[in-house]
């Protein structure tokens, strides 16, 4: 099993490097030792302690049980391992798959394990844990909220286990393995009867073998059309690839009893995608993946058709079906009905509800959706042509739907013409509309929010299967926003629950934030908003969680999370409005490592990554929602913790700005500019060296890091991860360029600093994930830069790191990435003076 399919770097930290070694000096072996020893290494305690803080223990109470007793704690062992992203899998057509277990690899790299059942009234915890031997995943409440069903992952296998919430006791639900590679959960019916998964077939047969000798060659054929594919990582790359695939996909769908464990097959194996039973049980929603497999397009790319399927596997009805996406627009057929829109299961489980526009009639030429009328359909089973029942009709296009409890009140939402508009509809009297609210949606200083739901507290996506919170009473609804200001800078960002009465659309405010701290509802406990919880932050306390009763006043606080890095999140930042010189405006962030005395002047890392604006507003846009009393969000790949090694951090905005579409005209231009604004900007201050700079980035900072230090003098050592240096390697676009190659290619060029690399000042350190998926930053772009830099005699190193994507996860590697950029820094910023004065006497 380990071939080709596996990561192409083995079992071992690949590190390649040239180094221009200034002077022999014995002050210099640690950090020489640092950057070329071929082992996983760890940095200094003050940095590892941060790394491999356990974040993890401090609770979030937002997954709170249907009957708003409980919330849900997911318990973790923190940092994956290495040891774990090693067991053998295959790498397919995107589809990273452990065989051996027949699941994705992220459930076996996980670190789930067990749960805390955490009490809504007093914060009282219940443990569940985790099968001996096994991780745990994917919990989700019994719709009664009394059990809790989840994936209990073992070596070989993974299993449904049903925990009672009571007692924390759990249980294995049967004795047939998932399969758990493209449906990757299972779903309760809404009885709490039943749940509805893909199980591992019974007698499935060996897994496919390589022949031993190709018995074809490789063959690729372009297609009818303009193909504008992106540039995937990991594809499908002969006969034997689809076999294995198709072997590990197809799965047998199951409806097992949650009381008994019985298993009910549903129909025959299939590659079955996505699953979605009926509320009530008794159909299923069912999407599977279709043949031919394709070359040129990852699996999840590939064609699908979707059908409604009765419990004895027959397919009542064809909903839709999609040939696979290679990247040729597609037609739509003048003379096929409208299209099926917002199609869910009616929460009540009386068949499917879908909006649909009215068919053209045959006087009416062209597109003519502005004329015709939307409406709200049920179909019934058995799901054909005679089924379907129109619920209510609308003379403008309607966006999304949703319902009370009791299905009799609609909630539509309706976009026109810059305005949207909320509102419900009795059904028992359709002419009549209440309007929630209309908003005209350029105003974002006056967004009223969205509407509560059943499911989430101020989600603006819309869940249909999530019921519109009523009050008690059914007269009230309730809308969650926020608030944001002009100048968040001076005001940050308040949360607010208002309640409007559905007939009168009349308002009033419940809850609101406080103007020094950030407050925010997470769950209701009550239909009439009489107690909720929150969670409580501000920019040096860490976020905690309170039960609210609103007529009292009355809290009681039901966590008691820690700040793991405060260090970090009390160091001394500063938000710096820059000017460059063509007189945009866009801001930097500084922050100041320990002890740093005002006009010391300390080399500094700039970290950043460029984004596209159209112009000043289009980028002043972008800063309406910051927070200033949101809590810093300390990570391990957080660059904060570079301060703990002596350097100031800048993190500056890198607006890009030109006519939409042509962007890109002018990154090179932007990017000279906006470094060139900042460095001058805080020498001006007294806060830098710059004499002592360093730029790094990641994925498309890293890009950015090599064309700043091919195109600018500034900066005397680079860090750049999972980045990309050649643009003719992505010529059909990329981030949000959308012109290919050969329609911008002065762009294109122009941009690529590969083909500028003899241009390189400073020392580049590289680091890219061996198996990184991502769209255009395929590892071969690390491995030729570094190929290039080293003939052209650069200075430069590359670390190649085993099993990893885009962004290091493991614990090593993340110790060791940190050991290696501070010793990078340190010899290339802080010891260059020193090594030149040694060289001078």
């Amino acid at each position: 099993m380990v071939s080709h399919l596996l990561t192409r770097a083995g079992h071992r930290l690949a590190l390649v490097a040239t180094l221009t070694t200034l002077v022999s000096a014995p002050a210099l072996a640690q950090e020489v030792s640092a950057i070329e020893e071929e082992a996983y290494l760890e940095p200094a305690p003050e940095i590892a302690r941060i790394i491999t803080a356990p974040r993890h223990e401090n609770v979030s109470l937002t997954n709170l049980s249907p009957d708003q007793r409980y919330f849900l704690h997911n318990l973790s062992s923190g940092l994956p391992t290495l040891a774990d992203y090693a067991k053998p899998h295959y790498l397919l057509g995107g589809l990273f798959i452990d065989s051996r277990a027949n699941r994705m690899r992220n459930f076996t790299t996980g670190t789930g394990t067990g749960f805390e059942v955490i009490s809504a009234t007093d914060g009282k915890k219940v443990t569940i844990s985790a099968p001996s031997g096994a991780k745990v995943s994917t919990p989700k409440w019994s719709p009664d909220g009394k059990s809790l069903a989840y994936f209990a992952h073992f070596d070989d296998a993974t299993y449904i286990y049903l925990a009672n919430v009571e007692d924390g006791r759990s249980k294995r639900l049967t004795n047939k393995p998932v399969l758990a590679t493209l449906v990757r959960s299972f779903e309760w019916t809404d009885d709490g009867r039943s749940i509805a998964a893909v199980l591992v077939p019974d007698k499935r047969g060996r897994e496919p073998v390589r022949p031993e000798v190709p018995q074809e060659p490789q063959i690729r054929l372009t297609s009818d059309g303009e193909n504008r594919l992106r540039t995937y990582a990991s594809l499908l790359a002969d006969p034997y690839e689809q076999e294995l695939v198709e072997y590990y996909i197809t799965g047998q769908l199951a409806i097992i009893d949650a009381s008994r464990g019985r298993v009910r097959k549903v129909g025959d194996p299939a590659m079955i995608k996505e699953i979605d039973p009926a509320p009530k049980g008794g159909y299923i929603r069912v999407t599977t993946i279709t043949k031919p497999f394709s070359y040129v397009v990852p699996v999840n790319n590939f064609g699908t058709v979707e059908e409604i399927w009765d419990l004895d596997g027959k397919v009542l009805a064809v909903i839709e079906e999609k040939p696979a996406n290679e990247g040729i627009r597609q037609e739509s057929d003048p003379d096929a009905p409208p299209a099926r829109r917002n199609l869910s299961w009616r929460p009540d489980g009386e068949g499917l509800s879908f909006l649909q526009l009215e068919s053209k009639s045959d006087e009416e030429g062209g597109d003519s959706n502005s004329s015709r009328k939307d409406r709200l359909i049920q179909w019934l089973p058995p799901f054909d042509s005679t089924s379907e029942r129109v619920v209510y009709t609308s003379d403008r296009r309607i966006g999304s739907v949703q319902y009370s409890e009791d299905q009799n009140l609609i909630f539509l939402t309706e976009t026109a013409r810059g305005t949207r508009h909320v509102y419900a509809v009795d059904l028992n009297e359709p002419s009549q509309k209440y309007t929630i609210y209309r908003h005209e949606t350029e105003d974002f200083y006056e967004n009223p929010g969205s509407l509560v739901t059943t499911g989430a507290i101020g989600s603006p996506r819309v869940n249909p299967r999530d019921l519109v919170q009523l009050s008690s009473d059914g007269n009230y609804v309730y809308l969650a926003g926020t608030h944001y200001s002009e100048d968040p800078f001076e005001e940050a960002p308040r949360p607010f629950i208002d309640r409007v009465e559905i007939r009168t659309g009349e308002k009033e405010r419940l809850f609101e934030s406080s103007s020094e701290l950030y407050e925010q509802v997470t769950a209701l406990l009550d239909p009439d908003f009489e107690e909720f919880v929150i969670s409580r932050e501000s920019a040096t306390t860490v976020p905690d969680f309170y039960r609210i009763d609103r007529k009292s006043g009355q809290e009681r606080k039901l966590t008691a999370n820690v700040d793991h890095s405060p260090e970090l999140t009390h160091a001394e930042r500063k938000w710096i409005k820059v000017t460059r010189a063509d007189g945009l405006e866009f801001w930097t962030r500084v922050i100041f490592p320990p002890n740093y005395s005002p006009g010391e002047r300390l080399p500094a890392l700039i970290w950043f990554y460029p984004r596209e604006y159209t112009s000043q507003e289009d980028y002043d846009k972008s800063r309406r929602t910051f927070n200033k009393n949101q809590f810093p969000r300390i990570g391990p790949r957080t660059i904060d913790i570079m301060t703990q090694a002596g350097y100031v951090v800048v993190e500056p905005d890198a607006p890009i700005v030109g006519p939409s579409g042509r962007m890109n005209d002018f990154y090179i231009h932007d990017l000279r500019n906006n470094l060139s604004a900042v460095i001058d900007e805080l020498d001006g201050r007294g806060l830098i060296d710059r004499s002592r700079l360093g730029l790094g980035g990641h994925s498309y900072g890293a890009f950015s890091t090599v064309n700043a230090m091919v195109h600018t003098p500034f900066f005397k050592a680079g860090i750049a991860g999972d980045g990309n240096s050649n643009r003719t390697l992505t010529p059909n676009g990329f981030q949000r360029e959308r012109r290919l190659l050969w329609e911008a290619r002065e762009t294109y060029l122009e941009m690529s600093p590969f083909l500028y690399a003899e241009r390189m000042t400073g020392a580049l350190l590289l680091y890219h994930g061996a198996d990184d998926q991502n769209v255009g930053t395929h590892l071969i772009h690390s491995e030729r830069l570094f190929h290039g830099l080293n003939g052209l005699g650069k200075t430069a190193a590359l670390y190649i790191y085993p099993y990893e994507d885009h962004g290091p996860a493991t614990r090593e590697t993340l110790l060791d990435l940190w050991t290696r950029w501070v010793a990078w820094l340190d010899k290339y910023l802080k010891e260059a003076d020193e090594v030149t004065a040694r060289v001078a006497s």
